[in-house]
């Protein structure tokens, strides 16, 4: 049992989430984490991201790179990911996933059906972020607020 002290009066219901459509979107990622694959003979890194812009602006997305298994060509998929990402926002040796984070990139949506035949959203693509003025990358300040966190 837990103590919840909550008033659902005060809180708006959650509602279904149907896949966004397939297109680019501006994103960020918010989170990443390495977890074991299902049959414990890899890894693979899971990327949340958060859309920043548009009609689905703070819309979730996920990734997952297999980074360890067993299957070379799996690896060389995920390596070749991770690569486009890395590229895409600027980070070209990350010692930690968490560098990767807040950093805005274009990312490559589309949508398919899932064994159970429910229509999934799957990131297919990683670009640098296009910008106005020529593609001139913003000043960044390491301790400034990202803009789509601002009020």
């Amino acid at each position: 049992m837990a103590n919840l002290n909550f008033n659902a009066h005060d809180v708006d219901p959650t509602t279904d989430f149907e896949p966004i459509p397939a297109g680019k979107y501006v994103a960020v990622i918010t989170a990443s984490e390495m977890k074991p694959t299902k049959r414990g003979d890899g890894a693979y890194l899971e990327l949340t991201f958060q859309v920043i812009e548009g009609e689905f602006k703070n819309r979730l997305l996920w990734a997952r790179l297999n980074l360890d298994n067993p299957n070379p060509l799996t690896v060389k998929i995920a390596r070749s990911e991770l690569s486009a990402l890395c590229r895409a926002v600027g980070v070209m040796e990350p010692k930690d996933s968490c560098e990767l984070h807040n950093l805005p990139l274009a990312i490559t949506v589309k949508q398919k059906t899932d064994a159970d035949g429910e229509l999934r959203n799957e990131v297919k693509g990683y670009a640098k972020r296009e910008t106005a003025g020529g593609g001139a990358k913003p000043a960044q300040n390491a301790n400034a607020t990202p803009p789509w966190r601002r009020g």
